[in-house]
């Protein structure tokens, strides 16, 4: 059986660049140099939203960083 997964949905169209994200989940988050705005590493754009996959063991740190964002503009689905 394969390492569980988590998805995060990012509404980037909507980010204010606060950078709380990057703060709380680093290796998950990091802040464009062109717009300041947060970029998911290794998110891909799926319609209007950045969508990742992400391994379980990032789980606790990409909840902190979705219940910090000012915007509300993360979501954590956990129901891969």
């Amino acid at each position: 059986m394969g390492t569980k997964k988590f998805k995060i949905v990012h509404k980037r169209d909507d980010c204010i660049g606060c950078g709380s994200c990057a703060m709380y989940a680093k290796n998950r988050w990091e802040m464009n140099k062109e717009d300041g705005l947060a970029d998911l590493v290794d998110g891909k754009m799926k319609g209007n939203v950045v969508v990742a996959e992400v391994d379980i063991d990032e789980l606790e740190e990409n909840k902190e960083a979705a219940k910090v964002c000012p915007m509300q503009i993360i979501k954590i689905d956990n129901k891969l």
